[in-house]
């Protein structure tokens, strides 16, 4: 029936500019331009497809978990552009760390063993 994960789509302000700084930011290629979307390419991973629209915090409440073999180079190198991050956890499983997009979606970063 279901073969495998696709995308993961999120919603953005402006496609343009949310294109752009997941590239800059987070090093992500651009696999497909559409009228109002982009495909990002993420690693080997499921693509990550960002999409113009409504953005609104009370209605976003799925996100991406990407992974990180190197958590805290990743964690530096966030806080290091200035993007809104919440402080490295650890829960004895993983470690982890939210962040957020120009459009305040939240995304997350893990590593674990």
């Amino acid at each position: 029936m279901i073969d495998r994960l696709d995308t993961v789509c999120i919603k953005v302000k402006d496609v343009e500019k949310s294109s752009n700084w997941y590239q800059e930011v987070l090093g992500f290629g651009v696999a497909f331009e559409g009228n109002g979307y982009r495909v990002l390419s993420v690693g080997n991973g499921v693509p990550l497809t960002i999409e113009e629209g409504l953005t609104s915090m009370s209605t976003n409440q799925s996100y991406p978990i990407f992974f990180s073999k190197n958590i805290e180079d990743t964690y530096s190198s966030l806080k290091s552009q200035g993007v809104q991050i919440d402080p490295l956890h650890n829960d004895d499983v993983s470690h982890f760390f939210d962040f957020y997009d120009l459009d305040g979606n939240k995304l997350q970063v893990c590593y674990f063993e």
